[in-house]
């Protein structure tokens, strides 16, 4: 199939548009309309664990690439603040009754005094917002960001039974008409969620606009949880609600706990100590509220769960101290954690195009469905210390055929770090830019050949390679042959055993030779006809 390309530009409404028209050898047509598109709106929803700090400082410098509706406290499993009115709070199996524990009922878990982890990463991100804004004009107004932080459902594990700050904001933003999906992330629990769903709830169900109502929020919101961390999704979001898209991903980089453990020798790099003093833990302000091994920090005093700042002891010295060594201690200086990160990883302007669907994949892995509904971490017989140590250092999926993007997102986020220190343009290095020429969904018959045309440009003039790859979150199962994959211009052949309806997905990439290297790309679509 020969691609002719006709370009059109009109205006329409105040708006302007392109209108690309393919017109095929066989006679076939298509068209489509390419404006700029909205960011991605998003909610963050956290409670004040570690590696939920780690995300946040990821997750803000590339607030250039969303729309921060909101910055939520949450409560979960692991955290919840309590009433301050000596009310005690217990449900079995939680962690204070595991690894030999059995310290509740208690008035409040693991939740510090005056627990504010997203206010220090907001107002640590006005101190470098004016060397951001250099490198990239869409980073929000710090006053914007400040205006978007909530109080949650912090006093109980779970508790749904009364609104919040938090709730409101969530209930407000899934009622509101702006357009596109809202995304609602869950790096806790999901009981503030849950209460502005059960809020909207008591309000609409015996009204004639109720099945209007659902029907808009079933359109509109996208759930990103990292797991089940207090049974609410299972308990209530699910069984009433179970029209919400909920996207739990797998596949992609492993950016948890224990990454470190068993991670292939090209991820491992970018975990030791020595790289993350140079590109994280040490770059400016927010590298420095970045948590690393043995960085003497701790979320909560005396928290027996948190031995990851202290540095200098070993698994059985700290167990001695009367800590809970779930994870075994690593190089001071190294890599600890950012567990949260798929959840926002995919909403990021990089060219994968990921949040336009979970299946489509990228840095955050591709969504799965979690048909149990229930995913509390280290829910399992075994709750000993020794089991979780086990559990996390078991050998990686070698059989997990996804794209290995952890290189490319680790670069990525060590570039932006170095813009949050750096006032001048030219003194850092900006991703390139892959672009195809035309239109990013096509549709072809089997059997045809179609021609690609690739650019690409680097605002620090530096060199870029490109390379064409067959990215297999098509529902085409097999493999297509790419003539020339290390060129601008390529062709595909669309294989004669393609079912109508089926698609290939197809990269476009280019990664320059600045320091750090960084990578973007493009998507293209194919849909058999």
């Amino acid at each position: 199939m020969i691609l002719n390309r006709k370009y059109f530009s009109f205006g329409a409404g105040g708006y302007a548009f392109l209108l690309i028209v393919l017109f095929t050898t066989n006679g076939f047509a298509h068209a489509q309309n390419l404006s700029n598109e909205t960011r991605p709106r998003i909610i963050i929803t956290a409670d004040p664990e570690l590696d939920d700090n780690n995300s946040l400082i990821r997750f803000l410098l590339y607030s250039s690439d969303v729309e921060i509706e909101g910055l939520i406290y949450a409560s979960s499993a692991f955290h919840w603040k309590g009433d301050g009115k000596g009310t005690k709070w217990f449900v079995p199996g939680r962690e204070y009754t595991r690894f030999g524990l059995n310290l509740c009922p208690c008035e409040s878990w693991r939740w510090g005094e005056d627990e504010h982890f997203i206010h220090d990463a907001v107002y640590t991100y006005a101190n470098v917002y004016p060397n951001l804004k250099i490198h990239n004009p869409n980073y929000p107004a710090p006053d914007v960001l400040k205006g978007k932080i909530r109080i949650g459902n912090i006093e109980f594990d779970g508790d749904i039974s009364k609104d919040s700050p938090g709730s409101d904001l969530i209930k407000t933003l899934i009622l509101d008409d702006k357009p596109g999906q809202l995304f609602i992330t869950a790096w806790g629990g999901q009981s503030t969620i849950a209460r502005a769903l059960k809020a909207i709830q008591e309000q609409y169900e015996f009204t004639t606009n109720w099945e209007q109502i659902k029907l808009k929020i079933y359109r509109k919101v996208v759930l990103l949880p990292s797991g089940d961390q207090d049974d609410t999704c299972a308990n209530y979001i699910k069984p009433n609600w179970p029209g919400i898209e909920y996207r739990e991903f797998k596949g992609g980089p492993n950016y948890g706990y224990g990454a470190q453990l068993n991670a292939a020798s090209q991820d491992s790099v970018y975990m030791t100590a020595s790289w993350m003093k140079e590109n994280i833990s040490g770059r400016g302000p927010l590298g420095a509220l970045y948590r690393v091994w043995g960085d003497g920090k701790q979320m909560v005093k005396g928290d027996i769960m948190d031995y990851f700042g202290l540095g200098g002891h070993t698994n059985d010295e700290l167990k001695e101290i009367g800590y809970v060594v779930w994870m075994p201690v690593q190089q001071k200086g190294s890599w600890l954690g950012e567990g949260d990160n798929p959840t926002f990883m995919n909403m990021l302007d990089n060219g994968l195009r990921a949040y336009e669907k979970g299946t489509y994949g990228g840095w955050g892995g591709t969504a799965f469905i979690d048909s149990k509904g229930k995913n509390i971490f280290f829910q399992n017989s075994d709750t000993s210390s020794q089991a979780m140590a086990a559990s996390l250092a078991a050998p990686k999926d070698r059989n997990n055929t996804y794209p290995d993007f952890f290189p490319a997102a680790q670069r990525d986020f060590a570039a932006r770090l170095k813009w949050s220190v750096t006032p001048v343009y030219t003194r850092a290095n900006h991703e390139p830019v892959a672009k195809i020429e035309g239109p990013l969904n096509v549709r072809a018959a089997a059997g045809e050949t179609i021609r690609l045309n690739g650019a690409v440009s680097d605002p620090d003039g530096n060199l870029v390679s490109v390379s064409w790859w067959q990215f297999q979150q098509g529902t085409y199962p097999g493999k297509v042959s790419i003539l020339n994959p290390e060129a601008k211009q390529t062709q595909i052949g669309v294989p004669k055993d393609a079912v109508s309806g089926q698609t290939i997905h197809l990269i476009f990439q280019a990664t320059d030779n600045g320091t750090p290297s960084l990578t973007g790309y493009q998507r293209v679509i194919i849909t058999v006809r």
